[in-house]
């Protein structure tokens, strides 16, 4: 039983990577015919098999399958603070001119999301961002700034993040927030067998 729930919980956290590689960049609201979605709208219906969705983007309402292992989240404002080691997080980041990597904006993962998307790579976006997703090993605030050391696979690195800096704390939430009339985003996978929801976040 252990070994099946790990495969099934490396099978998510796969399907997962898709969808959180963006991590913080600007995605799009539209459907792709194929491969991964990424929606916000307004939960029309929801039962144990299906999730019905209106999007905001043109008010279409389309059904999608819910997967068995789908993860329910709740975005939560946070601050420079509530980051400690130990955190898994993904921050959006530009070289500043002092040569060093200023977040834009930082997410804290919860512990189902470890090491989602972990690495860091540049982000295909106007501001030529640096995406990181790594854990926390040392949070120190100097003149207001918290400064972090962070550590991912392959490699180490320094993140800056000055006052005024968007901290969201993602957490694991309740299926039953998953319900008529919540307004959600919606990730997942569409392929030849239709659409399956993998990951809901309530906001």
């Amino acid at each position: 039983m252990q070994a099946k729930n790990h495969r099934r919980d490396m099978w998510a956290k796969r399907l997962l990577a898709g969808v959180v590689l963006a991590g913080l960049a600007a995605v799009p609201t539209l459907a792709q015919s194929t491969g991964n979605f990424n929606l916000f709208g307004t939960i029309e219906k929801a039962d144990a098999t299906a999730i019905a969705l209106k999007n905001d983007t043109d008010g279409a309402v389309e059904t999608f399958k819910r997967s068995p292992t789908l993860l329910t989240l709740r975005n939560k404002p946070a601050t420079l603070a509530d980051i400690a080691p130990g955190d898994f997080v993904a921050s959006a980041a530009r070289r500043g001119t002092d040569g060093k990597l200023h977040s834009t904006e930082l997410r804290i993962f919860p512990p189902a999301m470890r090491g989602v998307g972990e690495g860091q790579r540049p982000m295909n976006d106007p501001g030529n961002q640096t995406m990181t997703n790594a854990t926390v090993t040392g949070a120190v605030v100097v003149d207001g700034s918290n400064n972090l050391k962070v550590r991912f696979e392959g490699g180490e690195s320094e993140l800056i993040l000055d006052p005024g800096v968007p901290v969201t704390r993602i957490d694991t939430a309740d299926a039953s927030l998953v319900t008529a009339g919540a307004k959600v985003r919606m990730q997942g996978v569409r392929n030849a067998d239709g659409a399956t929801v993998t990951r809901i976040t309530v906001q």
